[in-house]
């Protein structure tokens, strides 16, 4: 009985040894449940600010680099008054877009169009959208102006970036700014969403240049903001400028040759100018009379391919120089660095001033040049590229390679390192299908035969 009893007693003390054990644990874990939950609670209140200071340090780290680069680049405002312009409508919109109400945008465009002693006022118009590197193109411009009342600079900026805006308005009253008004999307097909930046450009262009002949400039100077101009940039448009007046067979005057690869180049020539069927752009020169005629019928996308068709070409032709007078840096861009790797960069700028107003130019008139240019070349010898890379020809002077087809074009002049595209089947930089360059220190002219034909599109 008494034995019974004992087991009885160490039953007991084991269950409440057991009980007690199990309450001591469950407290245990009740506590530090509510010590989990309690930093847990906190950190869901740590978090949310230190996403705030995160915030505010990003916003201060961007503020920073603003500043660096507007006191890099000295801003100064410009205290000069306004007036307002009417933003002028490109006269053949998409139609799948809604009708846009007129847009006003403020700028200070100079309104004389002649100097006092009957020279005209030629403007540069810079055309500029997202980069801050237009400072090096402006900088260039503002450097080499021999006339602030006669080379007024013009930029016309579309996008709306603020940097970029900064940046220009940096230069003061050394400068004009306008702003594109239309920052609306353009609709493209599916297909062509891809070129959509190509579109933007073309209406950026209708609109500055209707906005800038509105006030009645004579000529008008367009500039790319990835471009650096030659010392004698303004000089050489002074002196040209006359020629697109007295030769209705003239359109435009190019800074630019697409052949302008130090190598391809004469350099001890930096004074010599040609005529050629190809426009060039990339600093170029345009008159009045022949906006009214583009702007009405101006393109949604491609303009500089559009101009280059024989629509609107109808025969006429550029002016365009031995060495460049202007050079792009601007790699990056709508057409993705295109053709700039291979040719672009290693286009050379004229370092030497050649005082064209002081020169006799009137051999670039169509029946001067045809008469001496054109019969010049045909009596020339004719050699093989094989003969002239190896400098197995007799005589110096100049000479002539014959093509004829464009299989045999494209081949010759991909071993000679020049451009070997056709635009609307017209070769860069060809006059009558003549593409004249150096090498080898001599002048060279590849030409078709002497009976040629003309321009074949399919060329393209």
């Amino acid at each position: 009985m008494r034995t019974r009893k004992v087991q009885i007693l160490v039953i007991g003390v084991l269950i409440l040894w057991t009980f007690v054990t199990y309450y001591i644990l469950l407290h245990n874990n009740s506590a530090q449940s509510d010590t989990k939950q309690k930093e847990q609670q906190q950190l869901k209140q740590l978090f949310p600010k230190a996403l705030l200071e995160q915030s505010k340090s990003l916003k201060l780290s961007d503020t920073l680099v603003s500043f660096l680069k507007l006191k890099y680049m000295n801003q100064e405002t410009s205290t000069t008054p306004k007036i307002t312009i009417v933003a002028a409508e490109i006269s053949n919109e998409l139609q799948e877009q809604q009708p846009k109400t007129t847009v006003t945008t403020s700028a200070q465009i100079p309104t004389k169009t002649y100097l006092a002693n009957g020279e005209p006022v030629i403007p540069i118009l810079v055309f500029a959208c997202n980069r801050i590197s237009v400072v090096k193109c402006l900088e260039n411009l503002v450097q080499y102006r021999p006339s602030v009342e006669q080379f007024p600079i013009i930029v016309s900026q579309d996008c709306g970036d603020e940097l970029t805006k900064q940046a220009i308005q940096s230069f003061g009253n050394q400068l004009t700014l306008i702003e594109q008004p239309d920052q609306s999307d353009i609709m493209v097909l599916p297909k062509e969403k891809k070129f959509k930046g190509y579109y933007k450009i073309a209406r950026h262009y209708g609109w500055a240049l209707n906005t800038t002949f509105h006030i009645g400039f004579e000529y008008v100077v367009i500039v790319e903001d990835d471009l650096n101009v030659a010392p004698d940039f303004f000089e050489y448009f002074l002196a040209t400028h006359k020629l697109l007046k007295q030769d209705k067979s003239l359109w435009c005057v190019s800074a630019w040759n697409d052949n302008g690869k130090a190598n391809v180049v004469d350099i001890g020539s930096p004074e010599l100018l040609y005529r050629t069927d190809f426009f060039p752009g990339l600093g170029w020169m345009l008159t009045k009379d022949l906006w009214s005629e583009l702007s009405v019928k101006w393109p949604k996308s491609f303009w500089d391919d559009w101009i280059r068709h024989p629509e609107q070409r109808k025969d006429r032709v550029c002016i365009r120089p031995e060495i460049s007078r202007t050079r792009t840096f601007g790699k990056i861009g709508v057409s993705n660095g295109l053709f700039f790797d291979k040719y672009l960069k290693h286009i050379k700028l004229s370092e030497h001033f050649v005082h064209f107003t002081k020169m006799n130019l009137s051999y670039l008139l169509k029946d001067n040049y045809d008469n001496t240019f054109l019969k010049q070349v045909y009596v020339l010898p004719l050699v093989t590229f094989d003969e002239l890379r190896r400098n197995l020809i007799a005589k110096e002077g100049p000479v002539r390679i014959q093509y004829n087809n464009r299989d045999q074009y494209k081949r010759i002049t991909r071993m000679l390192g020049l451009m070997d595209d056709f635009k609307s089947g017209v070769p860069r930089t060809a006059y009558h299908g003549i593409v004249s360059f150096y090498y080898n220190k001599r002048r060279v002219h590849l030409a078709p035969s002497a009976n040629w034909k003309g321009y074949d599109l399919s060329w393209s």
